[in-house]
């Protein structure tokens, strides 16, 4: 049985090149399905601007900067089970920006952003070399499987 993927889109600013909320659920629904055994399905996905990216990534990463993605994992009170992976914070100005320096789709970096975001939010990190590695080894993976090119190459 497959459960469904539950993606709460959120959009804090008015950009009419947002991803929609069926390419989300698309994208993330690709990194689930590599975890079966997970069964927190629910994400919430925010496209902010740059003042609430720089705001959340001071207050919360001790960076005060915008920042492409922040990931914010749920973790539920003792005893109480739900379905909630965490949220995903997207500064749209900081992504679009990048795909245009890196030449890449707009489309194909929000995908990155959102697989990037949802394996952290599922405990990959890339703190060392190693742990970098993995992520990215597992990012390109996924992202063949969307028809999104190596976003590292």
């Amino acid at each position: 049985m497959v459960n469904e993927v539950i993606v709460d889109r959120q959009a804090a600013i008015n950009e009419p090149q947002l991803p929609t909320l069926s390419q989300l659920t698309h994208w993330v629904s690709c990194v689930f399905a590599h975890h079966p055994d997970d069964q927190r399905l629910e994400v919430t996905i925010r496209f902010v601007d740059e003042l609430e990216s720089q705001t959340l990534n001071r207050d919360y990463r001790d960076k005060d900067k915008t920042t492409n993605v922040l990931s914010f994992p749920f973790e539920s009170p003792p005893g109480v089970e739900l379905p909630l992976l965490g949220d995903l914070v997207i500064c749209h100005a900081v992504v679009a920006k990048e795909a245009s320096e890196q030449g890449k789709p707009l489309e194909h970096h929000y995908a990155h952003m959102v697989v990037h975001g949802i394996l952290h939010l599922m405990g990959y990190d890339h703190i060392d070399d190693q742990e970098a590695e993995e992520m990215e080894q597992f990012e390109r993976e996924l992202l063949a499987e969307l028809h999104i090119p190596d976003p590292y190459s």
